[in-house]
Protein backbone atom coordinates (compact mmCIF):
# COMPACT_ATOMS: atom_id res chain seq x y z
CA UNK A 1 0.00 0.00 0.00
CA UNK A 2 1.37 3.69 -1.02
CA UNK A 3 2.06 6.25 1.63
CA UNK A 4 -0.71 8.49 1.96
CA UNK A 5 2.15 11.36 1.05
CA UNK A 6 2.05 9.00 -2.33
CA UNK A 7 -1.30 9.57 -3.43
CA UNK A 8 -1.91 11.30 -6.73
CA UNK A 9 -5.41 10.34 -7.42
CA UNK A 10 -8.16 12.30 -7.21
CA UNK A 11 -9.19 16.18 -7.80
CA UNK A 12 -6.00 18.66 -6.91
CA UNK A 13 -5.58 19.95 -4.08
CA UNK A 14 -7.69 23.25 -3.81
CA UNK A 15 -4.98 25.05 -1.71
CA UNK A 16 -2.97 24.69 -4.76
CA UNK A 17 -4.71 26.82 -6.70
CA UNK A 18 -2.46 30.33 -7.59
CA UNK A 19 -5.27 31.99 -6.44
CA UNK A 20 -4.50 30.38 -2.99
CA UNK A 21 -0.66 31.25 -2.68
CA UNK A 22 0.40 33.86 -0.49
CA UNK A 23 1.38 37.23 -2.66
CA UNK A 24 -1.56 36.64 -5.16
CA UNK A 25 -3.21 39.43 -6.45
CA UNK A 26 -3.01 43.45 -6.51
CA UNK A 27 -3.30 43.61 -2.35
CA UNK A 28 -1.60 40.30 -1.42
CA UNK A 29 -2.28 39.06 2.11
CA UNK A 30 -0.89 35.40 3.77
CA UNK A 31 2.64 36.75 3.71
CA UNK A 32 3.19 37.19 7.38
CA UNK A 33 2.37 33.28 7.76
CA UNK A 34 5.34 32.40 5.65
CA UNK A 35 8.47 30.92 7.99
CA UNK A 36 11.72 32.23 6.19
CA UNK A 37 15.15 30.68 8.43
CA UNK A 38 17.98 32.49 8.62
CA UNK A 39 19.80 30.29 6.69
CA UNK A 40 17.83 30.55 3.29
CA UNK A 41 19.44 33.27 0.88
CA UNK A 42 17.85 34.28 -2.22
CA UNK A 43 20.37 34.88 -5.38
CA UNK A 44 21.25 33.46 -8.43
CA UNK A 45 21.54 29.60 -9.81
CA UNK A 46 23.00 29.28 -13.36
CA UNK A 47 20.78 27.00 -15.58
CA UNK A 48 23.91 24.22 -15.22
CA UNK A 49 23.06 24.44 -11.28
CA UNK A 50 19.58 24.23 -11.82
CA UNK A 51 20.47 20.82 -13.84
CA UNK A 52 22.37 19.15 -11.46
CA UNK A 53 20.20 16.66 -10.97
CA UNK A 54 19.46 15.53 -14.47
CA UNK A 55 21.44 12.79 -15.29
CA UNK A 56 20.12 12.37 -18.94
CA UNK A 57 24.05 14.29 -20.34
CA UNK A 58 25.40 11.23 -18.36
CA UNK A 59 23.34 7.88 -18.64
CA UNK A 60 25.65 6.25 -20.95
CA UNK A 61 28.69 7.32 -19.46
CA UNK A 62 30.68 4.15 -18.81
CA UNK A 63 31.29 4.16 -14.86
CA UNK A 64 34.62 5.05 -15.06
CA UNK A 65 34.18 7.95 -16.92
CA UNK A 66 31.52 8.93 -14.13
CA UNK A 67 34.01 7.97 -11.55
CA UNK A 68 36.61 10.11 -13.03
CA UNK A 69 34.16 12.97 -13.04
CA UNK A 70 33.11 12.39 -9.50
CA UNK A 71 36.80 13.43 -8.76
CA UNK A 72 36.86 16.99 -11.06
CA UNK A 73 37.18 20.02 -10.49
CA UNK A 74 33.52 21.36 -11.15
CA UNK A 75 31.34 20.71 -8.59
CA UNK A 76 27.72 20.70 -10.51
CA UNK A 77 29.40 17.86 -12.56
CA UNK A 78 30.09 15.77 -9.18
CA UNK A 79 26.37 16.17 -8.38
CA UNK A 80 25.28 14.90 -11.65
CA UNK A 81 28.03 12.44 -11.29
CA UNK A 82 26.65 11.25 -7.54
CA UNK A 83 23.23 10.54 -8.52
CA UNK A 84 23.93 8.36 -11.80
CA UNK A 85 26.36 6.51 -9.82
CA UNK A 86 23.16 5.83 -7.74
CA UNK A 87 21.34 3.62 -11.17
CA UNK A 88 24.47 1.68 -11.62
CA UNK A 89 25.18 -2.30 -10.84
CA UNK A 90 26.56 -1.99 -7.24
CA UNK A 91 30.28 -2.72 -7.31
CA UNK A 92 32.91 -1.79 -4.58
CA UNK A 93 34.59 1.23 -6.77
CA UNK A 94 31.53 2.81 -6.88
CA UNK A 95 30.56 2.29 -3.00
CA UNK A 96 34.35 3.41 -1.98
CA UNK A 97 33.85 7.01 -4.45
CA UNK A 98 30.56 7.86 -2.98
CA UNK A 99 31.36 7.38 0.76
CA UNK A 100 34.90 9.49 -0.08
CA UNK A 101 32.69 11.83 -1.69
CA UNK A 102 30.20 12.12 1.00
CA UNK A 103 32.37 12.74 3.49
CA UNK A 104 35.14 14.56 1.93
CA UNK A 105 34.09 16.50 -0.97
CA UNK A 106 33.80 20.66 -0.08
CA UNK A 107 30.91 21.12 -1.87
CA UNK A 108 27.85 20.21 0.23
CA UNK A 109 25.49 19.72 -2.36
CA UNK A 110 28.08 16.85 -3.68
CA UNK A 111 28.02 15.67 0.03
CA UNK A 112 23.97 15.22 -0.18
CA UNK A 113 23.76 13.42 -3.39
CA UNK A 114 26.91 11.50 -2.88
CA UNK A 115 24.63 9.69 0.32
CA UNK A 116 21.74 9.96 -1.17
CA UNK A 117 23.28 7.71 -4.21
CA UNK A 118 25.22 5.68 -1.54
CA UNK A 119 22.34 4.33 0.66
CA UNK A 120 20.49 3.41 -2.75
CA UNK A 121 23.70 0.84 -3.26
CA UNK A 122 23.45 -0.37 1.12
CA UNK A 123 26.40 -1.85 2.70
CA UNK A 124 28.34 -1.21 6.10
CA UNK A 125 30.25 1.43 4.12
CA UNK A 126 27.04 3.42 3.44
CA UNK A 127 25.82 3.01 6.88
CA UNK A 128 29.59 4.20 8.57
CA UNK A 129 29.08 7.23 6.20
CA UNK A 130 25.26 8.44 7.07
CA UNK A 131 25.94 7.81 10.37
CA UNK A 132 29.16 10.03 10.36
CA UNK A 133 27.43 12.95 7.99
CA UNK A 134 24.66 13.58 11.09
CA UNK A 135 27.38 15.37 12.27
CA UNK A 136 28.49 17.60 8.81
CA UNK A 137 28.12 21.15 9.00
CA UNK A 138 25.81 21.52 6.69
CA UNK A 139 22.06 21.01 7.69
CA UNK A 140 20.77 19.55 4.95
CA UNK A 141 23.42 16.83 4.48
CA UNK A 142 22.49 16.14 8.08
CA UNK A 143 18.66 16.09 7.61
CA UNK A 144 19.82 13.59 4.17
CA UNK A 145 22.09 11.39 6.51
CA UNK A 146 18.52 11.14 9.11
CA UNK A 147 17.00 9.87 5.47
CA UNK A 148 19.47 7.55 4.68
CA UNK A 149 19.66 6.00 8.17
CA UNK A 150 15.47 5.38 7.45
CA UNK A 151 16.19 3.89 4.45
CA UNK A 152 19.15 1.55 5.57
CA UNK A 153 17.74 0.21 8.42
CA UNK A 154 15.43 2.44 10.63
CA UNK A 155 15.22 -0.01 13.58
CA UNK A 156 19.16 -0.47 13.29
CA UNK A 157 19.97 3.21 13.98
CA UNK A 158 16.88 4.39 16.16
CA UNK A 159 19.78 5.84 18.67
CA UNK A 160 21.09 8.21 15.49
CA UNK A 161 17.97 9.20 14.49
CA UNK A 162 16.53 10.03 17.76
CA UNK A 163 19.65 12.28 18.53
CA UNK A 164 18.85 14.02 15.57
CA UNK A 165 15.61 15.45 17.57
CA UNK A 166 17.87 17.81 18.53
CA UNK A 167 19.88 18.95 15.59
CA UNK A 168 19.89 23.07 15.47
CA UNK A 169 18.28 22.53 12.14
CA UNK A 170 15.01 21.53 11.57
CA UNK A 171 15.10 19.59 8.60
CA UNK A 172 16.82 17.14 10.81
CA UNK A 173 14.21 17.45 13.16
CA UNK A 174 11.40 16.89 10.91
CA UNK A 175 12.92 14.27 9.35
CA UNK A 176 13.84 12.44 12.60
CA UNK A 177 10.25 13.16 13.70
CA UNK A 178 8.60 11.25 10.65
CA UNK A 179 11.15 8.29 10.63
CA UNK A 180 10.36 7.83 14.72
CA UNK A 181 6.74 7.53 13.57
CA UNK A 182 7.15 5.50 11.11
CA UNK A 183 8.82 3.03 13.27
CA UNK A 184 7.38 3.52 16.43
CA UNK A 185 3.75 4.15 15.66
CA UNK A 186 1.72 5.07 18.88
CA UNK A 187 4.79 4.86 20.59
CA UNK A 188 5.97 8.04 18.51
CA UNK A 189 3.41 10.26 21.16
CA UNK A 190 5.87 11.68 23.63
CA UNK A 191 8.25 12.81 20.85
CA UNK A 192 5.08 14.22 19.01
CA UNK A 193 4.02 16.18 21.78
CA UNK A 194 7.50 17.88 22.80
CA UNK A 195 7.56 18.42 18.72
CA UNK A 196 4.63 20.59 19.02
CA UNK A 197 6.34 23.54 20.89
CA UNK A 198 9.07 23.36 18.51
CA UNK A 199 9.93 26.90 17.03
CA UNK A 200 10.10 26.06 13.18
CA UNK A 201 6.56 25.52 11.81
CA UNK A 202 7.57 23.09 9.79
CA UNK A 203 8.16 20.64 12.40
CA UNK A 204 4.86 21.98 14.10
CA UNK A 205 3.34 21.04 10.77
CA UNK A 206 4.44 17.29 10.59
CA UNK A 207 3.93 16.98 14.60
CA UNK A 208 0.46 17.94 13.60
CA UNK A 209 -0.28 16.03 10.85
CA UNK A 210 1.47 12.52 12.57
CA UNK A 211 -0.71 12.99 15.62
CA UNK A 212 -3.17 12.31 13.22
CA UNK A 213 -2.55 8.95 13.50
CA UNK A 214 -2.80 8.66 17.32
CA UNK A 215 -5.88 7.76 19.07
CA UNK A 216 -5.19 9.28 22.17
CA UNK A 217 -6.42 11.73 24.88
CA UNK A 218 -3.12 13.51 25.02
CA UNK A 219 -3.02 13.84 21.35
CA UNK A 220 -6.18 15.06 20.78
CA UNK A 221 -5.72 17.77 23.14
CA UNK A 222 -1.91 18.68 21.96
CA UNK A 223 -3.83 18.70 17.77
CA UNK A 224 -6.53 21.18 20.22
CA UNK A 225 -3.74 23.37 21.02
CA UNK A 226 -1.78 23.69 17.29
CA UNK A 227 -5.49 24.37 15.74
CA UNK A 228 -4.93 27.67 17.39
CA UNK A 229 -1.09 28.04 16.68
CA UNK A 230 0.29 31.58 15.38
CA UNK A 231 0.80 29.54 11.49
CA UNK A 232 -1.80 29.38 9.57
CA UNK A 233 -0.54 26.02 8.18
CA UNK A 234 -0.03 24.57 11.16
CA UNK A 235 -3.44 25.42 12.36
CA UNK A 236 -4.85 24.08 9.18
CA UNK A 237 -2.93 20.76 9.09
CA UNK A 238 -3.94 20.31 12.23
CA UNK A 239 -7.44 20.55 11.65
CA UNK A 240 -7.56 17.95 8.90
CA UNK A 241 -5.20 15.62 11.33
CA UNK A 242 -8.22 15.70 13.82
CA UNK A 243 -10.48 14.21 10.91
CA UNK A 244 -8.93 11.18 10.14
CA UNK A 245 -8.99 7.61 11.15
CA UNK A 246 -5.89 7.48 13.07
CA UNK A 247 -5.23 3.62 12.31
CA UNK A 248 -5.84 3.66 8.47
CA UNK A 249 -3.61 7.11 8.79
CA UNK A 250 -0.71 4.01 10.50
CA UNK A 251 -0.99 1.72 8.39
CA UNK A 252 -0.74 4.05 4.72
CA UNK A 253 2.53 5.64 6.53
CA UNK A 254 5.01 2.70 6.57
CA UNK A 255 6.81 2.53 3.60
CA UNK A 256 9.99 4.81 2.38
CA UNK A 257 8.34 7.53 0.13
CA UNK A 258 8.10 8.33 -3.17
CA UNK A 259 11.60 10.24 -4.80
CA UNK A 260 9.31 11.30 -7.38
CA UNK A 261 8.23 14.39 -5.17
CA UNK A 262 11.24 16.00 -4.11
CA UNK A 263 10.32 19.66 -4.34
CA UNK A 264 13.02 22.62 -2.74
CA UNK A 265 16.88 21.74 -3.48
CA UNK A 266 17.61 20.26 -0.56
CA UNK A 267 14.47 19.01 0.40
CA UNK A 268 14.05 15.11 0.21
CA UNK A 269 11.35 12.72 0.42
CA UNK A 270 10.83 13.14 4.41
CA UNK A 271 10.88 17.08 3.90
CA UNK A 272 7.45 17.13 2.12
CA UNK A 273 4.16 19.19 3.03
CA UNK A 274 1.69 17.18 4.66
CA UNK A 275 -0.79 15.98 2.00
CA UNK A 276 -3.79 14.99 4.69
Amino acid sequence: MRDEEEATDGPPDPQLHPEQSPGFGDTPAGLEDIEVDRDVTIGEASLEELGASDTEPVEDDAVSDLLETLGGENPVERRRAALALAERETEPPIVRALSRAATTDDDADVRQFAVEALTKHGGELAVETARLLTDDPNPWVRAEAVVALDRLDRAAHEDAIEAALDDEHHAARRNALVSLFKLRGEGSLDVLVDAADDPSERVREWAAHLLGGIDDDVATETLAQLADDERSIVRETAVRAREVDAGSFRRQFTGVLDESDRTLPGEDDLNRTPNL
